[in-house]
């Protein structure tokens, strides 16, 4: 596979099972210990790498969220909270989730090595998510931890390159998500409010943003080589499988 196909191939799985922990029950409860509701939670562990800075430049950074909704959610939190801490519990909760869910996963080690070769090559330009995030110790080494972070890394690169891809598009991100798989749904996901404007004129754009990510995205794949970007996707495609039997 060429670097863009890895990229291509490797995208949506990377983009769910780089999220889905913060879905997870028990970090919703370490939210809930900090104090911390669920939406402030969400918006300042991703954003809390990035220090204590102010709203508009973490809804710059996260991009495809509403400011309004991102200002509430962050301001909420750093009102009983450091960013930071926030930041440091939800990767505490990424390692946790790790160790229970993908420990078992045969093939781990290897996912967790080819994640982390693909991560430590990539260019952070313009992804400031990304970058900050990259540079946070992670505090548990199992395969299964190393492996859920590295998911949650390339998780923040997609998005990033993404979110440069749409703007080289000429679409707001709004936009964006209204042309995506989840559409109004999806805009609501991301506290946007209605109205919103039509779609129809959107899809070819994003068509095209999304080619543009995957080829924004490559250089880190191409690190790899054919076999090793194969193996890796293989990998992917085994542990979505995993993830989604009982347990």
């Amino acid at each position: 596979m060429t670097p863009e196909q890895v990229a291509a191939a490797s995208k949506p799985t990377a983009l769910e099972l780089g999220d889905v922990f913060t879905r997870c029950p028990t970090t919703l409860r370490r939210a809930r210990l900090l104090g911390v509701p669920a939406w402030a939670f969400y918006v300042t562990g991703r954003a809390g790498a990035l220090g204590d800075v102010r709203a508009e430049t973490v809804a710059a950074a996260l991009g495809f969220l509403d400011p309004d909704a991102v200002a509430d959610g962050w301001d909420a939190a750093r009102r009983v909270v450091a960013p930071v801490e926030v930041a440091a519990a939800t990767l505490v909760e990424c390692c946790r989730w790790g160790e229970e869910r993908l420990d078992t996963l045969t093939g781990v080690s290897r996912l967790a090595a080819l994640l982390g070769r693909a991560v430590e090559a990539a260019d952070a330009s313009g992804m400031p998510l990304f970058a900050a995030w990259r540079t946070m110790p992670v505090p548990v080494r199992t395969a299964g931890a190393r492996a859920a972070v590295g998911l949650r890394l390339l998780r923040e690169y997609f998005t990033g390159a993404h979110l440069i891809a749409v703007r080289a598009a000429g679409m707001t991100p709004l936009e964006a998500v209204l042309a995506g798989p989840e559409g109004e749904a999806g805009a609501v996901a991301c506290g946007w409010t209605p109205p919103y404007p039509p779609v129809g004129p959107l899809v070819r754009r994003r068509l095209w943003a999304e080619a543009v990510t995957d080829r924004l995205a490559a250089p880190a794949f191409a690190a790899l080589g054919p076999a090793d970007g194969t193996e890796l996707v293989e990998l992917l495609t085994a542990t979505r499988a995993h993830l989604s039997g009982p347990g």
